[in-house]
């Protein structure tokens, strides 16, 4: 399973949404500010900051967030 989160140098939630993925060893940042973010990006077709998208280990996605921030415990909840 894999977090992955999606982020920007100049988004002002994006801070946020590190500090949360920070907390799960899973996690995996993508910057959307180089290619390989931008890339990734657009196979889940994310278009906005900060997204959390997160995958099994076929890359199904189990669940994803959307331009905004969830809590600890909603992660949690989809990753048990």
């Amino acid at each position: 399973m894999v977090l992955k989160v999606f982020v920007k140098e100049d988004c002002p939630n994006c801070q946020a949404a590190k500090e949360i993925a920070g907390q799960f060893p899973f996690s995996r940042l993508y910057d959307l500010d180089n290619s390989d973010g931008l890339a990734e990006a657009a196979f889940h077709s994310v278009l906005c900051t900060p997204s959390m998208v997160l995958v099994d280990e076929n890359n199904t996605v189990i669940h994803s967030w959307r331009c905004h921030v969830p809590r600890p415990t909603e992660i949690t909840n989809y990753a048990a």
